[in-house]
């Protein structure tokens, strides 16, 4: 399936390159030469960037010149791991603007002139799609950014592109395939590329961590941020809901969604998270956040000394080679100071998952048909519509997996459903007063850690994914904050460690993942293998 050009040719003119060697479609990469990766920005940090256009070494138009130029030779080229669907059209012209402030002795702060690269479910008012993935929405242009977006924008940030990502974050079909989406085909793990990038935000995260731009955002409901994160070797930061607004992001929950920061380093993810923060009219849960952002780049060496850090070492799924991870995580963690300990929830809690699907499949239908209403040039109004177009445009949507999800959230009554307020209640109870509160009241805890992921599986298009265990839920169905950070690799796979804590505790978490990464080093650049099998 061709996929749409996606550079206009002004850009690619000035980085003497063709509109046909933007064309891609789904094959897997072909393992006709090895690779060589020698890009001159390759993990380099913010603050890297930064020195070198204080410098002048170089100007925040060469440096979105050279990411350009990385997507169409890495990503939709070479290993092709297929995680940009897209590219601003004018982002060489916002990068010249900031270049000329930065000359005029302006500059906003540690984002201007930074390339990021955002989820394509949030909403840019500018040339870019934003359909979710969905050939659906395939021609929507919103006509306003979000609420982020503007953040972003304020703080001096050069919006890359778009990333792909599941479609409509993961939230059609119980058989899907993590990555795959009908407008931007499917996206593939930079380690080796035939296995998952997990999802949903796999664009984002692969962005990153394959060196095609600094930063990224992605969204969450319970583990889109942290999974891709963690499966992708990069650091994610999946905030409490309502630190970061959620106007203009195409939902799936009220209760649970959240956009995100993802980067290759615990202090970039916070240099973004800090951009993002802001109280926002339209959304009523962001008036109970903190108001200091630059309070997260506090950091201190020293957190960790007499802390007590909750282990949940009995979560789903997880084998012994995670174990084994997981022990050399408790044991950098003593190192610096602090005491580890097993905990353990509830086995009522466990049954969180049931009450959650509920309150999905009931907020779905509400929050996707409040965002048709508040965009008509969508030119859809209603979830029934959605699926109508689905099922017309069945072999090009819908050929590898259906519309379960879609099909049982427009069965029910939305949030007059009678077991909506129910689920809600329970889910409070089991996540937050039986689970992280609970845990954490206690044994005096600073933190929890547990396993963020299990090594990639196989992309699968017959069986969907096969998901090598998960720790998200908690922090997912409670809003609270989770951070993944690097934490070793299962036959050259990824695995990430995640820290959770109570709400608004987003500094005391990234001082904590900060003092690990530092101690640790575990992030592993991607080699781009072909499979495991060759």
């Amino acid at each position: 399936m061709k996929r749409r050009n996606f550079l206009q040719s002004s850009i690619l003119a000035s980085l003497g390159l063709s509109v046909a060697a933007c064309q891609t479609n789904n094959k897997a990469p072909v393992n006709e030469e090895a690779f060589v990766d020698d890009f001159q920005l390759s993990e380099v940090t913010v603050a890297e960037l930064q020195q070198k256009m204080k410098s002048g070494d170089l100007t925040s138009e060469r440096i979105v010149q050279l990411y350009l130029k990385r997507i169409v030779q890495l990503d939709q080229s070479g290993p092709k791991t297929n995680a940009v669907v897209e590219v601003n059209p004018d982002a060489l012209l916002i990068a010249s603007a900031l270049d000329a402030e930065r000359k005029e002795g302006k500059v906003r702060g540690p984002l201007h002139g930074i390339p990021v690269i955002i989820k394509e479910n949030i909403d840019t008012a500018d040339k870019m799609i934003t359909s979710a993935g969905s050939m659906a929405l395939g021609n929507h242009k919103a006509q306003t950014d979000a609420f982020i977006v503007q953040k972003l924008r304020e703080a001096g940030a050069v919006l890359l592109g778009k990333a792909n990502l599941s479609e409509w974050a993961n939230f059609r079909s119980t058989k899907s395939s993590s990555g795959w989406s009908s407008r931007g085909g499917q996206t593939r793990n930079p380690y080796v590329l035939d296995r998952t990038p997990c999802g949903s935000s796999s664009g984002s995260a692969v962005a990153v961590s394959a060196n095609l731009a600094p930063l990224a955002i992605g969204t969450e409901t319970d583990g889109s941020i942290v999974c891709p994160s963690g499966i992708n070797g990069v650091v994610g930061i999946k905030p409490t809901v309502g630190l970061l607004s959620r106007s203009g992001i195409i939902p799936i929950s009220e209760s649970q969604d959240t956009a995100g920061p993802m980067a290759r380093t615990v202090t970039d993810a916070a240099i973004l998270l800090s951009a993002l923060t802001g109280i926002d009219a339209t959304d009523e849960k962001t008036k109970a956040q903190p108001a200091d952002p630059a309070v997260y780049l506090n950091f201190d060496d020293t957190v960790l000394e007499g802390a007590t850090i909750g282990y949940l070492s009995k979560t789903s799924a997880f084998d012994k080679r995670v174990s084994s991870i997981m022990n050399e995580v408790v044991e950098v963690l003593k190192s610096k100071g602090a005491d580890v300990i097993d905990i353990t929830v509830s086995d009522e809690v466990n049954q969180l998952g049931q009450y959650e699907w509920t309150i999905l499949l009931c907020e779905f239908k509400e929050g996707i048909e409040k965002y048709l209403a508040s965009h008509p040039e969508c030119g859809f109004q209603t979830l029934s519509e959605l699926i109508d177009f689905n099922k017309k445009n069945e072999s090009k949507i819908m050929p590898w997996f259906e519309q379960e999800i879609f099909e049982l959230a427009n069965e029910t009554k939305g949030l007059d459903d009678p077991k909506y307020n129910e689920a809600k209640k329970v889910c409070v109870e089991l996540s937050r007063k039986q689970g992280i509160d609970k845990l954490m009241n206690e044994h005096k805890l600073d933190a929890i850690i547990a396993p963020t992921n299990g090594p990639a599986w196989s992309i699968d298009y017959v069986n969907g994914d096969n998901f090598g265990g998960g720790s998200s839920q908690l922090a997912a169905v409670s809003g609270y904050p989770s951070i993944t950070v690097p934490a070793g690799n299962i036959k050259g796979l990824p695995i990430g460690v995640s820290f959770f804590g109570k709400p608004w505790t987003e500094s005391r978490l990234i001082q904590i993942a900060h003092l690990y990464e530092k101690a640790s080093h575990k992030r592993l650049k991607p080699e781009f293998k072909i499979s495991l099998l060759t």
